[in-house]
């Protein structure tokens, strides 16, 4: 198969086996990868264990294109969330990626749980689980250094930190020191599985379809397409951090829990601002062209020396703006410990902004938070709430939690400003000056998600195209932007580098997959299959418990207004949210009344082996 290895590996931990399967071709024209194959083998395990029963499965799945010389390899942990309990996919760049298929595989689904801490050694067909007690308790860069030195360089590894090994449920797995998948806590189900690490290393090439023809494409056409992307340069000297310029403008970067959508010292945390300051140079994954990743240092005050890939956008809003933080060299700092500690940086700032807005009403007292002043704005108590958060110690382990059971347990009104959806805390961008964004967060499989579909300050859209202060036309952009990335994250690839650096739509994606593959797919077969995934991913959530009511936005969100920017005095309210999802429903084939597929939706999507 081209632009596949053929085959898949199981590991075994409880039995210390390992076995390989041939690619399924049918699944895979249905499915594709990634996203996609990934979300489908989960329907082969029992899917109503508990996040941290050893029979929940951890997949590590590639795409296609992964390996192929296009845009971003990424790959993907799919699994069942602790943090929310329902369908989670985390995404992650670096090497890691492309080495698993120079390894032969195109999947990888660990099983069971290891009867000590191990780490797994993949080198071809060379499996091993093998001691990783010398490695228990170390940081993730830590953890990475050291198995570079005992296996050599050119592996690549996979590693969690002490965050993964205390259970924290939005704990992250981190690769190439800097790249994480960070969401809804993949490295949480790693560390019940006594996983510290994984290792791999390959040496098998990847064929493609059309060799001659991807190439023109990628050093020809690729060009010409970021030369004339809106944000082509812009996204390679600034990265994401870019976003700033466009979401507190727009009224809707997070700010101090999402009490409002502008902050007053952007300058100081923007994409200029670290540029200046901070950025030493450019960095790309493997295979992309487009170096979004910036490589800063701290070059003075109190965090000199701190060295760290980014901060990103949803970390500079998450960790600063909404905490208050107005510094880029403070966010720099607390995102290096978040990495290093193995935390998800926009998980970990939504819940300690939660915490300082309820010492600041005085919900929580200096008692009640081990003696730290958390004000907001206080990047010192920031710092140690993030190792606290870690440890699972004190107020940290409430916070550990997420906010949605830190505020079941602290309670006193505070769950009407627990930021999140589906229990998942909210990406950051606050959806009342966006309200598609709003319908994105309430409708993403994975809870309040900005990767299935980011419908703000959309290139080439009009206001007549979509509703930024109302319900029209929103259903279909944000099933329209859903879908496209079903496709971007199932080939998988990177899709901030299509938005940022290429623009590309559906159409070219399917010319490109068909480069890779020979499998021929037309455009109306991507449509059905990004429809397929969507559906088999809410199936997935449906067995869960998950129906209409469940896709909501926080209180704050839908029923209080901004009180500044261009969304002042909004208010998305239940009616307009009511609207957009009875629009969305329809779209997709989805029961009204309860947001169930129907049984018609799932036969004609193949999915009928599902019963709801």
């Amino acid at each position: 198969m081209y632009g596949y290895m053929g085959k898949s590996l199981t590991i075994d931990l409880t039995k210390n086996q390992f076995s390989t399967e041939p690619l399924d071709r049918e699944r895979a024209r249905k499915f594709l990868g990634g996203r996609g194959l990934g979300a489908r083998a989960l329907f082969d395990h029992d899917i109503t264990v508990d996040a941290f029963d050893e029979k929940n499965p951890v997949i590590i799945a590639t795409g296609p294109l992964t390996g192929a010389l296009f845009t971003g390899s990424k790959f993907v942990f799919i699994t069942k969330s602790p943090l929310t309990g329902i369908f989670n996919d985390s995404y992650c760049g670096g090497s890691f990626a492309s080495e698993i298929k120079f390894a032969g595989y195109d999947m990888i689904t660990i099983l069971g749980k290891a009867a000590k801490p191990s780490y797994i050694y993949i080198y071809n067909d060379k499996i091993e689980v093998r001691d990783a007690g010398h490695l228990w308790g170390l940081g993730s860069d830590e953890t990475e250094s050291a198995l570079k030195k005992e296996l050599g360089r050119e592996f690549k590894v996979v590693t969690i930190g002490p965050a993964g090994e205390k259970l924290v449920p939005y704990a992250c797995v981190s690769t190439d020191f800097y790249h994480q998948a960070g969401r809804a806590g993949a490295g949480a189900v790693l560390g019940a599985k006594n996983i510290k690490a994984i290792a791999i290393k390959g040496s098998q090439g990847i064929k493609v379809a059309e060799p001659d023809k991807l190439f023109s494409f990628v050093v020809n056409e690729l060009p010409v397409m970021f030369k004339n992307s809106v944000f082509g340069e812009n996204r390679i000297r600034y990265g994401t951090s870019y976003t700033t310029t466009s979401t507190n403008a727009l009224g809707i970067m997070p700010t101090r829990n999402f009490q409002t959508g502008t902050f007053e010292n952007i300058d100081d945390i923007n994409a200029f601002a670290m540029r200046e300051r901070i950025v030493e140079r450019d960095k790309a994954c493997y295979g992309c062209q487009v170096p979004c990743g910036k490589y800063s240092v701290v070059k003075k005050g109190k965090y000199v020396g701190t060295k760290v890939v980014g901060p990103e956008y949803e970390t500079i809003g998450l960790l600063g703006s909404n905490c208050g933080v107005g510094e880029i060299e403070a966010i720099a700092k607390a995102n290096l410990l978040c990495d290093q500690l193995g935390l998800d940086t926009m998980s970990a700032g939504s819940a300690i902004a939660f915490a300082m807005e309820c010492f600041e009403r005085g919900i929580l007292t200096k008692d009640d938070v081990d003696g730290l002043d958390l004000r907001f704005g206080n990047d010192d108590a920031q710092m140690e709430l993030i190792r606290k958060i870690a440890f699972r110690e004190g107020i940290g382990d409430i916070l550990a939690q997420g906010v949605k059971k830190a505020s079941e347990i602290i309670g006193k009104g505070s769950e009407e400003f627990a930021i999140h959806s589906k229990g998942l805390e909210l990406a950051a961008y606050d959806p009342r000056g966006a309200f598609a964004m709003g319908l994105a967060y309430a409708t993403a499989s994975r809870g309040g998600c900005h990767r299935r579909a980011k419908p703000v300050d959309v290139p080439g859209l009009s206001q007549d195209e979509y509703s930024s202060f109302g319900w029209k036309g929103n259903a279909a952009l944000v099933e329209r932007l859903q879908d496209f990335r079903e496709i971007v994250h199932s080939a998988l690839i990177c899709d901030p580098a299509l938005r940022f650096g290429f623009e590309m739509k559906l159409k070219g994606l399917t010319d490109v997959i068909n480069m890779v593959t020979g499998m021929d797919f037309t455009f109306d077969e991507l449509s059905l299959m990004a429809d397929r995934i969507a559906t088999l991913a809410r199936a997935y959530n449906v067995k869960q418990g998950i129906t209409r009511k469940d896709d909501t936005l926080p209180s704050r969100i839908l029923n209080q207004p901004l009180p500044e920017g261009p969304g002042k005095g909004q208010i998305i309210g239940q009616e307009t949210m009511d609207r957009m999802l009875d629009e969305y429903y329809e779209l997709r084939g989805w029961d009204k009344e309860t947001g169930v597929p129907t049984k018609e939706t799932l036969e004609r999507m193949g999915l009928d082996f599902i019963e709801l």
